[in-house]
């Protein structure tokens, strides 16, 4: 089949672009923060976000942030948002949202990972490497979530 004889209203799902939307790594009390010698405390966030952009695609943000600490000290922070631009065209609409909140972050995260472990051991710190995330779970604890909200 020629491309004109291909059906128009075939489900496409398409990576379009991946990208770092913002970036930050804070070392705040370097170079005294290097002769801590015991294990740390990290608080991390993790959030997703969707913009619609208009012809079928969506912007899909994945942010994470990293506060490390030895007491009261701050070892270092890092914030990363990256995103990706994703052609999503005619997809059933039950299948629309769990594809937005589960599979583009899940493409994602690791491109985030990968930053964010490089730029701590720009920062002089061992690398920090993240643990995979099921987004599927946190998808559907945050419908629940939402739903209990109602």
């Amino acid at each position: 089949m020629t491309e004109q004889q291909q059906p128009t209203n075939q489900p496409i799902f398409s990576v379009e672009r991946l990208y770092i939307k913002d970036l930050s790594f804070e070392n705040p009390n370097a170079p005294e923060v290097y002769q801590r010698s015991s294990d740390p405390t990290v608080e991390f966030n993790l959030g997703t976000g969707v913009k619609p952009k208009g012809d079928d695609r969506y912007e899909v943000t994945l942010q994470i942030n990293a506060r490390v600490k030895h007491g009261e000290d701050v070892l270092f922070l890092v914030d990363v948002t990256y995103a990706g631009l994703f052609l999503l065209r005619n997809l059933p609409q039950e299948h629309l949202e769990p594809t937005l909140g589960i599979e583009c972050p899940h493409i994602i995260f690791p491109y985030a990972r990968r930053v964010i472990s490089d730029m701590v051991t720009e920062g002089g710190f061992k690398p920090m490497v993240l643990d995979p995330i099921n987004f599927a779970a946190l998808y559907h604890q945050s419908r629940e979530q939402g739903a209990m909200d109602n």
